[in-house]
């Protein structure tokens, strides 16, 4: 992979930790109840979290017990999924984190510094918001896929510029403008972080996600992602070119001083991740299709075109009633509201599976055309 000129920073940070000698690598071992085996070498383990030490079931034992990943939790299990999901998305390495709120409040506060400029779009995810905060950087948010208002805020000052995006939004369902936002990344030697956590495995060539979908996959420098979402797994993770995954092993609190994911759930995305991933995908988009037409020919307005769609209500209170209502006729839908979207914008949250079946799908169809004329939404 062509090294990044704009990346180049991160190689003199990593310097700078090797000269203060706080690089950090990581070991893959084998924990077994006292011991650990690491590198075929069986060792008394005293780096251990578990500290009462009560006798676990022999599963639990080989595949429940964990640590920090740096310390004595690095089970041979995360390199195989990691390398798996570093060429899912075509990048060089792959950092798995114990979930996707921690891939983002690890990778941004390990990449951004103080005196560097965030672009964040103003519907990104809590975790999001909440990186850019630990940064202490200058975080300037932009209008929902505003490109205009991208393109002026991006000339502000700022010794390193990134900009952050979901690539399908969580409340909306909507895309990002990646197309755009690329290109003005591009013009202004940005940094582009996107949050595929919800159209990763989905949208694009064999699930690739939302920059596979827009053909602009070789334009975004980080990808952070989940497994806990279409892979149906636990966990989240952070794809990037080596030096960008070695800096957040070095720099990122939410890696380095938390327990690893247990190696039976490692284990369990992998098998997720080879399963017949296509066939289920297919069957996703074809439900996705149905039920937006269906919702459309009752007269429901939405412009989401993916497995996320929301039904505005506005009033929480009606938001709460519709939710019930449908919960009265075998139907559950969340009701959304604030502070997880904007007061007034209280919504029913549908999510599409590939669990649906055709008669399903049309009995929903039927709740939601009686909800329609209860309360008035169409």
């Amino acid at each position: 992979m062509v090294f990044k000129p704009k990346l180049a920073f991160v190689t003199k940070q990593l310097e700078l930790i090797k000269k203060q000698d706080l690089y950090r690598t990581l070991r893959y071992g084998t924990i077994n109840g006292a011991y650990t085996v690491v590198n075929g070498k069986k060792l008394l383990n005293l780096s251990s979290n578990d500290y009462l030490g009560i006798p676990p079931t022999k599963l639990q034992l080989q595949q429940l017990q964990s640590s920090s990943r740096l310390v004595s939790g690095n089970d041979p299990s995360f390199r195989i999924l990691e390398k798996k999901l570093a060429k899912h998305k075509s990048q060089e390495e792959c950092l798995i984190f114990p979930t996707g709120y921690m891939a983002n409040l690890g990778c941004i506060s390990a990449t951004v510094s103080k005196n560097d400029l965030i672009l964040s779009d103003e519907l990104n995810h809590a975790s999001i918001i909440d990186a850019c905060k630990l940064t202490n950087a200058k975080t300037v948010v932009f209008k929902h896929n505003n490109i205009d208002d991208l393109e002026e805020k991006v000339k502000r000052k700022g010794k390193r510029k990134f900009i952050v995006s979901e690539g399908i939004f969580s409340m909306d369902g909507d895309f990002a403008e990646l197309p755009e936002i690329t290109k003005i990344a591009e013009r202004n030697n940005a940094i582009t972080i996107l949050d595929d956590a919800h159209g990763d495995f989905v949208v694009g060539k064999d699930g690739k996600g939302t920059a596979d979908f827009f053909e602009v996959s070789k334009k975004i420098d980080v990808y952070v992602s989940s497994l806990s979402k279409a892979l149906g797994s636990f966990g989240g993770y952070v794809v990037s070119q080596k030096n960008i995954i070695e800096l957040c092993i070095n720099r990122s609190k939410s890696f380095i001083y938390t327990s690893a994911l247990p190696s039976t759930l490692v284990s369990y995305s992998i098998q997720r991740f080879d399963s017949n991933r296509e066939k289920f995908r297919k069957k996703l988009q074809k439900n996705v299709r149905h039920i937006i037409h269906g919702l459309k020919s009752i007269g429901y307005q939405f412009e989401s075109k993916t497995h996320i769609i929301p039904i505005i209500i506005g009033n929480e209170k009606e938001a709460l009633d519709f939710g019930r209502y449908l919960y009265t006729k075998g139907i559950f839908a969340q009701p959304i509201r604030f502070p997880t979207v904007r007061r007034g914008q209280a919504r029913i949250r549908l999510s599409v599976t590939a669990w649906l079946c055709k008669n399903q799908i049309e009995k929903a169809l039927r709740v939601f055309e009686l909800a329609a004329k209860k309360f008035s939404i169409v």
